[in-house]
């Protein structure tokens, strides 16, 4: 269980994740792409294996390719991945793939987590 509220995540991933009403949120920021994918993957599965709701805010996410739909593919399909207020960007790269209609999409963090 995550030990610190607001913290980076203690798998050592620098992805910033905190606890929040039972579920873990894990909020990343920035551009993600095959290159700087993999501390968010490593982050969304020790949350999948350690809490039974995981809440990705990718409000802060500027910029998404497919490498990361795809890492928000294989999450959901754990289950327990809800993807909270995304970002213009995100949200639009949802949209045009149709993996909005797919994923479990919550317009903010409060949303996924209740």
């Amino acid at each position: 269980m995550l030990e610190r509220t607001g913290g980076q995540g203690p798998d050592g991933s620098g992805v910033p994740q905190y606890e929040r009403r039972g579920a873990c949120v894990i909020a990343p920021g920035g551009a993600y792409d095959m290159d700087s994918v993999a501390p968010l993957a490593r982050a969304l599965d020790r949350a999948a294996r350690e809490y039974p709701v995981v809440v990705l805010d990718a409000s802060g996410v500027t910029f998404a390719d497919s490498t990361f739909l795809t890492l928000l593919i294989r999450a959901h399909r754990s289950g327990r991945l809800r993807l909270a207020a995304p970002s213009a960007q995100v949200r639009q790269i949802c949209e045009i793939t149709g993996v909005d209609g797919y994923l479990d999409v919550r317009d903010t963090v409060d949303d996924a987590v209740a």
